[in-house]
């Protein structure tokens, strides 16, 4: 039962870079003979700045669900490229803002557990159902429930390594391929920790932390398809990158993390042996060359031991597979290539983390450090594509709120869209020169960003894209959780949630309803700019 005492609430979260198993999900989804989410959020994490797929408000394939059911049509919302752990924060973050009135009371749709599936995995009919059952059987105390993951693999041959690899998420512990995290929880810990930047550790990260916070994770029953994605010859290398995250979990959770998070040893030592010796080899070169007998000794030695170390891993990769000529090639080229990557990873991860690091700030968004204002309708009165600096007058209030951020030892700033650039009806020289004396009249900001472009442009800066967020915490050499954006309507919270920040709204006439209700929600609805100064500076510790 939900809080409320009527039946569990859910929604789902898929993370995307826009791939095109996504449609493929939706379809399984659309197909679902149980009961429907209230909610279903597409967060596109592709990097902006890269033609047609930046469009804020779709992705290439078609996002419907052509079912016959009642399963919502996806929303999509911009996380910035920035990896799976932001972009799945993005999806439940939206939650709130997206949701629709309960039942027309006003209220915004309650949700009691978020359902995480990745872009790649399949639903058979039956999961919903599944799903529910899961979700009803779990105690109050229970913050995660995982579902079983079926890879299928070839029945005519060997799996390949790569396919292999991916057979090992059925046993994985944890993976959000298909995990379901009550809202409650995910409040708690404040989600995904971004500082994973790839689908690498940070659904071991969340899941240790979650149950610190005192609450069990369980394995449900239900099952979902996770077919093996198509790879070139080289993914295994670039799979490396991971041990970099290796020593961010390290860093956060201590030597014995991989024991709590049930994840397998893996092979660093045995790297660091081959990578040693070819060190030794390649050392002694030189020296031998010039005829010294005891380098030639040590550089031989360094040699054969890389070579039989090489060969061993190459036979254990090899072994297992189909043994064909081109599987045959690319283990013993990843072979040699596979421990040196992974050494490399490994102590860049080490040398950047080397001081500790803190745990991911809780559901404040960690120590405030700039406050953001949109320009028209927050700080000065609205006057529609206004390119003239002597209409600029500001709200009552706002020279004494930007007075206070700053007595507060906070950055400034202003993002604001001004689409009257694009639509041809003032020029960019007019609205730089508005938004100046606008600056001028709030005694200065330390950033200002603006957006040219119009609503139909796709780019990833105009509001609620969070373009113009990120790039202001850039420029204050800051992370998107030490900054908060105060504006009057759910574009400006909405592209701060995108962007891992806070939103405030300060409504006005011309704030629709449903914006309002979904900020009070969320408990991120002031009444004027002192009141969002109160809930900003009261959380920032």
């Amino acid at each position: 039962m939900s809080a409320g005492g009527g039946p569990l609430r859910w929604a789902v979260v898929v993370p995307t870079v826009g791939r095109p198993s996504l449609q493929r999900l939706l379809d399984t989804l659309a197909a679902q003979t149980g009961p429907d989410p209230v909610a279903v959020v597409v967060a596109d994490d592709r990097r902006p700045g890269r033609g047609p797929q930046d469009d804020a408000d779709r992705l290439p394939a078609p996002l419907v669900l052509t079912g016959g059911g009642a399963c919502p049509d996806p929303v999509v919302v911009r996380s910035g490229g920035r990896g799976p752990a932001a972009a799945r924060n993005a999806g439940w973050r939206a939650l709130r803002a997206l949701a629709a009135p309960a039942d027309g009371g006003g209220t915004a749709t309650h949700v009691d557990w978020v359902a995480f599936v990745d872009d790649d995995v399949e639903l058979p009919p039956t999961w919903s159902s599944e799903l529910a059952a899961d979700l009803a059987a779990a105690g109050d105390r229970t913050g995660g429930v995982q579902g079983r993951l079926r890879v299928p693999l070839p029945a005519h041959r060997r799996p390949t390594d790569w396919e292999r690899g991916t057979a090992g998420l059925a046993g994985a512990a944890w993976a959000t391929a298909d995990m379901a995290y009550r809202a409650e929880a995910l409040d708690a810990v404040g989600g995904f920790d971004e500082r994973f930047p790839r689908a690498y550790r940070e659904d071991a990260d969340i899941a240790l932390r979650v149950q610190r916070a005192g609450w069990a994770l369980e394995r449900g029953a239900r099952t979902a398809v996770h077919p093996v994605r198509p790879a070139d010859d080289w993914v295994s290398l670039r799979v490396q990158r991971g041990n970099a995250d290796d020593a961010l979990m390290g860093a956060l959770h201590g030597p014995r993390w991989r024991e709590e998070a049930q994840a397998p040893p893996g092979r660093l030592r045995w790297h660091l042996a081959t990578t040693a010796a070819a060190a030794l080899a390649v050392a002694g070169l030189p020296r031998a060359l010039r005829g010294r007998r005891g380098a030639g000794v040590l550089s031989a030695a360094g040699a054969l031991a890389w070579a039989g170390l090489t060969a061993d891993f190459a036979r254990r990769r090899t072994a297992p597979g189909p043994r064909d000529a081109a599987e045959v090639r690319r283990m013993v080229l990843t072979s040699a290539a596979i421990p040196l990557a992974a050494v490399w990873h490994r102590a860049r991860g080490t040398w950047r983390w080397r001081t500790g690091a803190q745990p991911w700030p809780g559901p404040a968004g960690g120590p405030l450090r700039a406050v953001l204002f949109d320009r028209d309708g927050t700080l000065v009165h609205d006057v529609p594509y206004n390119g003239d600096p002597a209409q600029v007058r500001l709200v009552d209030g706002a020279a004494g709120a930007l007075a206070r951020v700053r007595a507060a030892g906070l950055a400034t700033g202003v993002v604001t869209n001004q689409s009257g650039i694009a639509r041809g009806i003032i020029t960019r020289a007019q609205a730089d020169a508005t938004t100046a004396e606008a600056v001028r009249q709030v005694g200065g900001v330390d950033v200002v960003q603006s957006c040219p472009h119009a609503p139909g442009d796709g780019c990833p800066c105009r509001k609620p894209a969070p373009g113009m967020v990120l790039a202001a915490a850039v420029r204050l050499g800051l992370a998107p959780r030490q900054v908060a954006v105060v504006g009057d309507i759910g574009a400006d919270v909405g592209a701060a949630r995108a962007a891992g920040a806070r939103g405030v709204l300060v409504p006005t006439a011309t704030t629709r309803p449903e914006e309002v209700e979904a900020a009070r929600a969320a408990g991120d609805l002031a009444p004027d700019l002192s009141g969002a100064l109160d809930l900003l500076l009261g959380s920032r510790s």
